[in-house]
């Protein structure tokens, strides 16, 4: 184990953060884009299933497939894992926006409404809080999701821990297997609980609205 260790220490280390690099650079990229047009969707709902669909046949192509389309246009490497990985992001969030903002008691946004608030203040002041933990669930959803399916991004040459995996397969070595799935396991695991508690957190506060 010592020698395990001392071979490929600093590799795992090299290699969480590499995953996680790659992982937190998409979601950041699907929160900046889902949550604003969620906002949007929540006041055009006749065009909000239309995108919706769109975005949802997006995670029905499989993840090996998707990743793959990314090569001719972005190249190998982390570009196209990242790019992948962003539209897989994409829906749980862009669907808890919209509907966590929908949801909102409408006599919240009249009262709003009649202290002189303009549209976009009552979107980021009101709607937008009293939304949050339906979205931190979208997002928290997403994360797990994407930090699983990061693994793949080494089939691509985007590195992150499936470099372990794919090794391990191919050199049957378990060991190796092991030293990449484990890991992500872990990391999904503990980052599944952290994004809970936060969504616990804001949920609670809208509660004592």
């Amino acid at each position: 184990m010592n020698q395990f260790l001392s071979d490929y220490g600093l590799q795992i280390l090299y290699k969480v953060w590499e995953h996680l690099y790659i992982s937190a650079l998409s979601v950041g990229l699907g929160v900046l884009f889902a949550v604003p047009l969620g906002a949007v969707f929540s006041k055009a709902q006749r065009i909000a299933p239309l995108v919706m669909n769109v975005v949802g046949f997006l995670q029905t192509i499989p993840s090996l497939a998707l990743l793959s389309l990314m090569l001719p246009i972005f190249g190998v490497g982390k570009l196209s894992a990242i790019i992948a990985l962003f539209l897989y992001s994409l829906l749980p969030i862009l669907r808890n926006t919209f509907v966590g903002i929908s949801s909102v008691d409408k006599s919240y946004t009249d009262a709003a409404k009649g202290m002189g608030m303009s549209s976009l203040q009552i979107l980021l002041q009101v709607e937008l809080p009293m939304a949050l933990g339906i979205i931190m669930a979208g997002i928290r959803v997403s994360v797990v999701y994407v930090i699983s399916w990061t693994t793949l991004a080494a089939y691509i040459g985007g590195g992150g821990l499936g470099d372990f995996v794919f090794n391990g397969l191919t050199l049957y070595r378990i060991d190796l297997l092991l030293m990449g799935a484990l890991p992500v396991t872990a990391l999904a695991l503990s980052i599944d609980l952290l994004m809970k508690a936060l969504e616990n957190k804001f949920t609670l506060e809208k509660r004592n609205i």
